[in-house]
């Protein structure tokens, strides 16, 4: 390899790993939304549904407002056994580039850089234990009356942006306009 080649190639690796430590912070961050979604159905019946539906995903009502029309369910959410994999093997594959970096630069240590090839668990022990929370939705329902004397509800919902595509895909719930 010529000598120009190595250190703009050491550098790219650098990056990479640098990106890829991001990646993986990034993989336990909070994503909670709120967004409000129209129904045409009536508040008793949407909160019915409403209450089932997140029965169904293993959340279990903690408040209960009923003069504000508001809930408050708690679930636990499960990391990815698939993600925490993939986290570890995409860690494995930076620890693997920069150890062939390092060790054509300095190979009279190239058994030492092979000790990088114990940090990549760690990525997936991270998510694993950042990924498995205690997370609310919060659900405010309120009824607006609609010109064709039919009653349309309005949801607020705050939760997980996942969770939110979720369950407008469900109960087939539009955003509100």
């Amino acid at each position: 390899m010529s000598t120009s080649v190595i250190p703009s190639t050491l550098f790219l690796t650098l990056l990479m790993t640098i990106g890829l430590v991001f990646f993986i912070r990034a993989s336990v961050k909070d994503r909670t939304q709120v967004i409000t979604l129209a129904s045409e159905q009536s508040e008793a019946s949407l909160l019915t549904r409403l209450r089932q539906y997140f029965d169904q995903r293993a959340y279990r009502v903690v408040s209960l407002d009923a003069a504000k029309n508001e809930v408050i369910f708690e679930g636990t959410v499960r990391p990815s056994l698939f993600l925490a994999g993939f986290l570890t093997l995409l860690a494995a594959t930076a620890a693997l580039c920069l150890i062939l970096m390092l060790s054509y630069l300095v190979s009279d240590l190239s058994n030492v850089w092979l000790g990088l090839l114990l940090l990549p668990p760690l990525a997936g022990i991270f998510y694993w234990r950042g990924a498995k929370r205690s997370e609310q939705v919060l659900l405010k329902v309120e009824s607006m009356p609609n010109t064709n004397a039919e009653t349309k509800s309005l949801i607020t919902v705050k939760a997980h942006r996942d969770e939110l595509a979720e369950l407008q895909r469900i109960l087939g719930l539009k955003a509100a306009e």
